[in-house]
Formats: C-alpha cells, sequence, structure tokens
C-alpha cells in the first residue's frame, strides 16, 4: 500500500516537509478560510471591522455570538477560524496592551500589538505537542491621528492593508475591494462598501441582527463597536441611496 507523502510531516508537531511546507500551518489556513466573512477597511478618518456572524437558525440568539472585540480603548479585532482559538489570541492582545500601558503609562501602538500578536501566533508553529491557531484577526485601530488595519496569519505573518477579507469569499471579495476601494472614504462610505461586497457575494440579505460592525476614529482616537440599532440604520440608509 503507498502512503500518502503528507504521512509524517503532519501528525504531532509541525515540521517541514522536503519541499519546504509546514502542513499544519495549511490546514490552520484552511480553518480560517472555512470561517465567517470578515472585512476591514480603511478610509480617511477611520477604520471599519465588520463580520458576518453567519446564524444558522432562528433559534440562536445573534448576541451570544461574538466576532468584534475590544482588545484596548482605540484598538480592536475581528476574527475568522476556530472561535475557542481567536479567544485565546483576544485576551494574549488585552494583556500586552494592559502590559505596555502599566509599563510605559502610554497607550500601545497598533503595529506593537499586532505584532506581538503575531510572534505569539510563530511560537506554536515551532514546539512539540502543540499546533498553529486555526484562526486570523483582523487588528484595527488609531495611533497618533492615523487609522491603522492589520491581517495575522496562522503562521504568524503579518501584513498591513487599505482594505481586506478573511473568511469564506476572500478571494472574491478582495477582488471586489481592488476594483472599488477609494482611500478618501468617509465612515459611512466605507461601511457602505463593505455591504455592497457582503450583497455581491452572498446569497443572503443584510441583516443587523447577523452582522457585527466596528469603527475606530480618529477624531475621538476610541473604538467603538456598533448597537444592533445602528447597523440597522446603516442599512437603511444604504438601502435608499
Amino acid at each position: 500500500m503507498q502512503q500518502n507523502p503528507k504521512m509524517g510531516y503532519d501528525r504531532a508537531i509541525t515540521v517541514f516537509s522536503p519541499d519546504g511546507r509546514l502542513f499544519q500551518v495549511e490546514y490552520a489556513r484552511e480553518a480560517v478560510k472555512r470561517g465567517t466573512t470578515a472585512m476591514g477597511i480603511k478610509g480617511k478618518d477611520s477604520v471599519v471591522l465588520m463580520v458576518d456572524k453567519r446564524i444558522s437558525t432562528d433559534l440562536l440568539e445573534p448576541r451570544s455570538i461574538e466576532k468584534i472585540f475590544h482588545l484596548d480603548n482605540h484598538i480592536g479585532a475581528a476574527t475568522s477560524g476556530l472561535v475557542a482559538d481567536a479567544r485565546q489570541l483576544i485576551d494574549k492582545a488585552r494583556m500586552e496592551g494592559q502590559v505596555n500601558q502599566m509599563s510605559y503609562d502610554e497607550k500601545i501602538d497598533v503595529r506593537t500589538l499586532t505584532r506581538r500578536v503575531c510572534d505569539h501566533l510563530q511560537q506554536y508553529t515551532q514546539y512539540g505537542g502543540v499546533r498553529p491557531f486555526g484562526t486570523a484577526l483582523l487588528i484595527a485601530g488609531v495611533h497618533n491621528g492615523s487609522p491603522k488595519l492589520f491581517e495575522t496569519d496562522p503562521s504568524g505573518a503579518m501584513m498591513e492593508y487599505k482594505a481586506t477579507s478573511i473568511g469564506e469569499n476572500r478571494s472574491d471579495i478582495m477582488e471586489f475591494f481592488e476594483e472599488n476601494y477609494k482611500q478618501d472614504m468617509s465612515t459611512k462610505k466605507s461601511i457602505e462598501l463593505g455591504f455592497e461586497a457582503l450583497e455581491e457575494n452572498q446569497d443572503q440579505e443584510l441583516n443587523s441582527k447577523s452582522l457585527e460592525v466596528g469603527v475606530a476614529k480618529t477624531e475621538t482616537e476610541k473604538f467603538e463597536k456598533l448597537e444592533e440599532e445602528q447597523v440597522e440604520t446603516y442599512i437603511n440608509d444604504y438601502r435608499e441611496s
């Protein structure tokens, strides 16, 4: 019986295959691809995070599903992939923000926080007895009057974007952003661009119960999760425009 060439390189530990691949990291990326659609859009004076929570039954309480989190007063994150893994990273990021505040008496920079999360992710690709995190984060915030948007990868890599998506339909949404994104968009226009991207790539209608939206504005330098009523108002304005 001929053995699969992957056998032995994706079992208990993450090791390189003969062709230089880390199969467990690739499996973790597949877990992210199967996750809910999350988007980040950076405008002229804000950065928006949006997640479709993909509610499958009316029996589920929508508020019990949380995909956008506060990391600090000025930073938030959207997740896609394994929910339990994401919670661990959120706790790690929050702790890093508090450590920075206690050590230096100042808010942590968005890039610095993302790098520390990615350092943590990378450690889980090189030790025996652990596996890579099957989740990715979009980390958004404001620092020194400038909106920032970063994406983490299960390998520990980090990238800064103007607009990006993780989870289901990522490639289609990225193509949509490449055609329609503009750097000088207001917060409202950024949110409406996210709505349009979802409508273009999903069969279901926009629903404030299944959408989570978070916004970090340069004016206040704070990250805010919108209430369901606020999301509904944005949806109504989008439909009327």
